[in-house]
């Protein structure tokens, strides 16, 4: 019987109604990975390791994308709970407004945080230590003899720009270099804020000896600005970034990066989110921190001292 039931399922070319089965077992295998950014670089790994994850779990992921946009994640929240998802994995937009969040959870949704937390908000989350990536990042600038080192951070209404800020002046600190706020320059971990903030320190009368930029985009737009004004990196200034740009091999000189593991934070988060949608996770929520590594690469160099500088400016 069996047999002829499987036969007639591949001349018909069945397939099962998903929506009716899922009105019945109250489960639609639907999760949803809210972004802020799709453009980012960043956030195709973690796309990658969610929907991998996810679908080798017979689930199936659906992305959408807030443009940093508190309103237009509340409007994708609530046409996600209308879609009756199972879960939600949440890059969440800057903003005070919490209640859309909240009132998903209350309604048997279940989110993971991912990148950032809401405040307010206790639920699963798993985050990178930026604030170690930024601290071991500057530490290689000092170790390089650099102390006048200037950071173009992301938005600091963002934990993750408060944090790498953070990283920065520990760094900095713990070598008694008094943080100077002049160096301290605030993007938006876009393209434009880079290519801006980096024509503006170039610009100055001193300059710092190197730049700590926050995000990979941004660094596009600094290295963009290094070439118009005829800037050597890292004859003229030392360049590290926030960010692993899958084109750095085209650009010369190849960066120190602080290399995100984003495959692995969309795995890690889609993992947690199934559990918790499966009751395999009962207990309180917790945060997953992910270690970020810091590769050195051409773009930072030790700054020659004074002295040696005299000798080889006398040598010409």
């Amino acid at each position: 019987m069996q047999d002829r039931v499987q036969k007639a399922i591949r001349e018909l070319d069945y397939s099962p109604n998903e929506i009716a089965r899922s009105l019945k077992v109250k489960q639609t295998r639907m999760l949803a990975l809210v972004l802020p950014d799709i453009t980012n670089p960043f956030f195709p790994e973690i796309i990658r390791g969610a929907e991998d994850t996810a679908f080798d779990r017979g689930y199936f992921l659906m992305t959408a994308n807030t443009d940093e946009q508190i309103g237009r994640e509340r409007r994708i929240m609530s046409a996600l709970r209308s879609y009756r998802v199972d879960g939600i994995l949440l890059a969440s937009a800057p903003g005070k407004d919490s209640g859309h969040i909240r009132s998903i959870m209350q309604g048997g949704i279940s989110v993971v945080c991912l990148d950032r937390t809401v405040a307010g908000i206790n639920t699963d989350a798993v985050l990178l230590d930026n604030v170690r990536g930024g601290r071991e990042c500057v530490r290689h600038l000092i170790q390089g003899g650099h102390s006048k080192i200037a950071i173009i951070t992301g938005s600091l209404s963002l934990q993750t720009g408060l944090e790498r800020l953070r990283g920065y002046e520990e760094a900095l600190r713990e070598s008694d270099i008094e943080v100077d706020r002049n160096l301290v320059l605030e993007g938006d971990f876009r393209y434009e804020s880079g290519y801006r903030l980096g024509k503006e320190l170039l610009k100055r009368r001193v300059k710092p000896t190197a730049v700590f930029v926050c995000n990979g985009v941004m660094t596009v737009g600094v290295l963009k600005a290094f070439e118009e004004l005829g800037v050597r990196c890292p004859e003229d200034i030392s360049l590290a970034t926030f960010d692993d740009l899958a084109v750095d091999r085209s650009f010369h000189p190849h960066l120190t990066a602080v290399v995100q593991p984003g495959y692995e934070m969309g795995a890690r988060a889609a993992t947690i989110l199934m559990d918790r949608v499966e009751g395999k996770l009962t207990n309180e929520p917790f945060v997953v921190r992910i270690v970020p590594t810091l590769v050195v690469r051409e773009s930072t160099r030790a700054r020659k001292p004074r002295s040696s500088l005299r000798e080889s400016n006398s040598i010409r």
